[in-house]
């Protein structure tokens, strides 16, 4: 009987790391996410009076650790003091888990999740630190061991790869997959557990991360198969929403009664029909579900049958990856049929399987040569992660690429390239853009070809790779986590209040984009005119790249001329003049005395400003 769970014997070969076919196999997309209820405490162990349900809640930029909270459901919150200030532990324990969540932070708060109450991912404000480590939000807390000398009592703490942290009073998004440590039936300890992935606010920020032991601070000082999800709650004020979470037994599908037969020589490979030149090579009980139990790297049928044991009913997903001819029969029904692809395809197939023994087949037919020897196949399932049943060396690794990425030192850096944009379900290819880099981290995109001001991110610059990798496809992608603010024109003259926004601009705009020009700092002020009127359009950091301010100098005879400042599925004003955009995904405030106004079109709000004395001037703050 062979167990497929980490194939040792190739897997010692990664220095113990369970990297499948080049890359981490984590947050399963096919198998559904289980929410927790947020109507009331009940999904939490003894909750501290310190926890609490809410509607909303709201964070001051001016105040530390201060968070307001306003009655209803759906949003989880710790509001501490000296009295109650308790960690909050989930009613179910977890091994291998999927989990996602938004999180909102107060200006100066801490707070952390622990997987099984042992392995802490820190929350944290970290907005516009440059250089993070471990104890900022996202990082992978230290261990602590009290034995050691001072100044290394704390060790092995991992930082996330960059800062992708947002404002205090703005939601975020994490997602982490993780993996527990393993234990043999005597409990001896055979692997670490690992953090596969997580991701912040769309940003990978660690991947295949191992964790020795318990971090410090952690619920229980020893390891476990399994435990239960824990949120720190004496530090600082935080609040929680959308949690969803897809949990994973440790019990693995297990292939047995292993077989394959090998045949060489041409064929017809729309049909398999062998010619006169074909011929049986070999059989034999397989060790592994691999393309090397093949002979030859080309002009071969190999074809692998056995059974495949589920410890759980319910629907299960296979993925090939397969080259050349290929099927897959599950209990003698074709559930992938017969059809040519290459290792990098994926096909899938969605089975119904009850618990226990299935025996199944798989088959390639391999003539094209240029195509690389592979044979992949993948399974997830209701309590399993999506995981390999074939020998890691049977699926062939995409040859590495050599990053191309430009980053930004001294002075700042307009690059011309495709920007490839999505907002509200809405994908397409910016091809007129330009983006503009700062030495501070704060980067932003305009559509050169109607003055939008697309994006903005703090981090990295650019991600050349796709334009300049072999013959590119002239696209960068942002280095940090950008903040969508959209693509259509951010002037229009309206004939009426209540006229709707233009997507884009028509003949009847004249708008005609009339380069730029470059500040003593090495920004750009670009120049297009648009309605009528001339327009000198300049974006500039400030607070260290806390916030872009933007200025639009106007003149010409415009008539009814607006800024849409923000557009969003809601906006709210504050106390302190400044605007929440979109759920609280941004801020926006008005610099000057003009006072815009907030107006529903087609159940969303737009934040618009009339263009009066020639001049804009706002702020976003992410």
């Amino acid at each position: 009987m062979m167990f497929f769970q980490w194939n040792l014997r190739r897997a010692r070969l990664l220095g113990g790391a369970l990297l499948l076919s080049g890359a981490v196999l984590a947050q399963s997309n096919d198998v559904p996410m289980n929410t927790l209820s947020l109507n009331d405490l009940s999904g939490f162990k003894s909750p501290g009076g310190n926890w609490q349900i809410a509607g909303d809640v709201n964070a001051d930029l001016a105040q530390n650790n201060v968070l307001k909270s306003s009655k209803g459901t759906g949003v989880l919150v710790n509001l501490p003091d000296k009295k109650d200030k308790a960690d909050l532990q989930f009613n179910f324990d977890h091994a291998d888990l999927d989990l996602s969540l938004d999180f909102m932070m107060a200006k100066g708060s801490n707070s952390g999740i622990y997987l099984q109450g042992r392995y802490e991912v820190q929350l944290l404000d970290s907005w516009g630190k440059k250089n993070p480590y471990f104890g900022d939000c996202g990082g992978i807390y230290e261990r602590w061991d009290e034995s050691k000398p001072e100044g290394r009592k704390g060790y092995q703490g991992v930082p996330p790869r960059v800062n992708a942290s947002f404002a205090p009073g703005l939601w975020q998004h994490m997602d982490i997959s993780f993996q527990a440590a393993r234990f043999d039936a005597a409990g001896n300890k055979t692997s670490n557990a690992r953090f596969l992935k997580v991701t912040l606010n769309g940003v990978v920020i660690h991947e295949n991360v191992e964790v020795t032991g318990p971090t410090r601070g952690a619920a229980f000082p020893d390891e476990k198969t399994v435990g239960p999800i824990v949120i720190q709650g004496d530090h600082g004020p935080v609040a929680f929403r959308n949690i969803r979470y897809r949990a994973f037994g440790t019990t693995l599908p297990v292939l047995s009664d292993l077989q394959y037969s090998v045949f060489r020589g041409t064929f017809n490979s729309d049909t398999l029909k062998a010619d006169s030149k074909i011929r049986y090579a070999k059989s034999g009980k397989a060790e592994d579900l691999t393309v090397e139990n093949s002979p030859v790297p080309n002009d071969y049928i190999l074809r692998h049958t056995g059974k495949l044991n589920v410890k759980t009913a319910g629907k299960y997903t296979f993925y090939a990856q397969i080259g050349g001819m290929n099927y897959l029969k599950v209990d003698g029904k074709t559930v992938i049929p017969f059809a040519w692809s290459g290792f990098w395809d994926t096909r899938t197939a969605n089975v119904d399987l009850a618990a226990g023994d299935h025996t199944f087949e798989v088959l390639v037919a391999k003539k094209d040569a240029w195509v690389k020897p592979s044979l992949g196949l993948f399974v997830e399932g209701p309590d399993v992660r999506k995981a390999p049943l074939h020998a890691l060396s049977s699926l062939p690794l995409d040859a590495p690429v050599n990053p191309i990425m430009i980053n930004v030192e001294g002075e700042p850096k307009v690059v011309r390239c495709f920007i490839d944009f999505e907002k509200n379900g809405k994908a397409h290819r910016i091809t007129h853009a330009a983006s503009v880099g700062s030495p501070d981290g704060a980067n932003f995109t305009v559509n050169l070809n109607n003055g939008a001001l697309v994006q903005c991110w703090r981090g990295g610059f650019l991600n050349a790779t796709p334009m300049w990798h072999d013959r590119g496809d002239g696209h960068s992608d942002p280095m940090g986590a950008p903040l969508k603010l959209g693509d259509a024109p951010d002037l229009a003259a309206l004939p009426a209040n209540n006229a709707a926004w233009p997507d884009s601009l028509t003949a009847a705009a004249n708008y005609r984009f009339r380069g730029y020009d470059m500040d003593n700092a090495g920004y750009p002020t670009f120049k297009y005119s648009v309605f009528g009127a001339e327009v000198e359009d300049q974006t500039r950091p400030e607070e260290g790249g806390k916030r872009l301010t933007r200025s639009l100098k106007v003149s010409g005879p415009a008539q009814n001329l607006y800024c849409r400042l923000a557009e969003g599925k809601d906006i709210t004003a504050l106390p302190d003049g400044s605007y929440l955009v979109d759920n609280k995904s941004y801020y926006v405030r008005v610099n000057g005395a003009a006072k815009p106004t907030v107006r529903t079109v087609n159940n969303r709000q737009e934040l618009l400003l009339p263009v009066t004395g020639g001049q804009v001037s706002y702020s976003i703050i992410w």
